[in-house]
């Protein structure tokens, strides 16, 4: 692993544990083994480090969100369900980097903060596209607003990384179909 990427990785973990504003460049450094002139060769503030984290785990799942969206062989709820498996996924394989990204953006100032929420926007803005485009084609019911479907689904989700383990009684699998089933069919019993 090359040293941009571990004080990346060794940041992250410090973060979950400790949150960004406790952990210092010296605690970085210091569980590296390294030098602060080697943390300010590779970022210019612990502002940045965190800009480069979110960016990371931004674009990471924007990339695989894309995959979902632009394949011409799975209909509107086959992607909605992709989407949301593949962000209940990450709290297993990116727990850390998924709590970072959700919990420290407050800790974001100026053109960092811009930067993130342009791509989170952006996410965000491909979900709700693809749940207009069910509305359009009939797989989802006329007359819903798309927008708010678009924030109760990513909240419902993004909110799943602070409770959910994955290690626990219900696997990504079923926490999926129990959403995706919720979303579709609500609870009530008709």
């Amino acid at each position: 692993m090359d040293m941009k990427k571990e004080i990346m990785e060794t940041s992250i973990r410090l973060f979950g544990e400790k949150g960004f504003t406790e952990t210092s460049i010296q605690d970085i450094v210091d569980a590296i083994g390294v030098t602060k002139g080697t943390f300010y060769y590779y970022f210019n503030s612990k502002q940045e480090l965190l800009k480069d984290i979110h960016l990371d785990y931004i674009k990471a799942i924007l990339k695989q969100q894309e995959l979902i969206v632009t394949d011409p062989d799975k209909d509107c709820k086959t992607k909605m369900r992709d989407i949301i498996y593949m962000l209940i996924q990450n709290i297993r394989t990116k727990r850390q980097s998924a709590r970072i990204f959700l919990r420290e953006m407050r800790n974001l100032s100026g053109e960092h903060v811009e930067q993130i929420k342009q791509k989170r926007d952006e996410f965000r803005q491909n979900f709700q596209r693809l749940i207009e485009k069910g509305i359009e084609q009939g797989e989802f019911k006329s007359g819903l607003r798309a927008d708010m479907i678009t924030l109760g689904i990513l909240g419902m989700t993004n909110w799943s990384y602070q409770w959910y383990r994955p290690d626990g009684d219900v696997s990504e699998e079923e926490l999926v179909d129990i959403y995706v089933n919720m979303i579709l069919n609500g609870i009530q019993n008709n």
